[in-house]
């Protein structure tokens, strides 16, 4: 389906499971994160709560033209680079307290995650062309969310089994920045070549 074309209907209801069920995890994943100290859970844990923004907001605009639900894909592509920004404010904050996070707990924690978010991209997976930049947006956040969440889960790992300090942790949450960056540089492109194409 093009950008053009009117939404399954099903890809709104998708959308607000995925919300929902991100809005659940946000919760659950912060908790830990603030009570072992870890910046990757930290990061991940605002990743949850940025793509419930992101998925609501899609919710509502894919009732909207296209030209405007490719404004609002330009608009997601800004909201993509907070969970980054938030983790670069975190890495700054753990180098001056440089203590490794509770193995146990941070793989438990990403491992939980990587189920949830594993659900959200098989649910988006049919769905990642169907709105443009908005559906691509949403199927990003999802996949990219569970590539991070393994990650973690090896940080954990790593700490408790093969290097007992907060570099593994610290390294991960580097790369979920990372690769929420490329993500917002992705939909960003993607949105204004929609852009493009609805004004002409």
């Amino acid at each position: 389906m093009t950008p053009t074309a009117e939404p399954d209907p099903s890809l709104r209801r998708a959308v607000a499971l995925v919300a929902l069920l991100n809005l659940g995890y946000f919760g659950v994943e912060f908790a830990v994160a603030l009570v072992i100290g870890s910046v990757s859970l930290f990061a991940d844990s605002i990743d949850f709560l940025e793509d419930t923004a992101i998925n609501f907001l899609i919710f509502a605009a894919l009732r909207w033209s296209p030209a405007r639900r490719a404004r609002v894909g330009m608009v997601l592509a800004a909201i993509l680079l907070v969970p980054a920004l938030a983790t670069l404010w975190a890495i700054v904050g753990k180098l001056s307290n440089f203590v490794p996070p509770a193995p146990a707990p941070l793989a438990l924690a990403g491992l939980g995650a990587f189920a949830v978010n594993l659900a959200c991209a098989l649910l988006l997976a049919r769905h990642r062309r169907g709105a443009g930049s908005l559906t691509r947006a949403a199927f990003l956040s999802a996949r990219n969310d569970a590539l991070a969440n393994a990650a973690v889960v090896l940080a954990g790992l790593a700490t408790a089994f093969l290097w007992p300090s907060a570099w593994p942790d610290l390294l991960v949450g580097a790369g979920i920045a990372a690769l929420n960056a490329d993500a917002a540089r992705e939909v960003f492109e993607a949105a204004r070549e929609e852009h493009a194409a609805a004004r002409s």
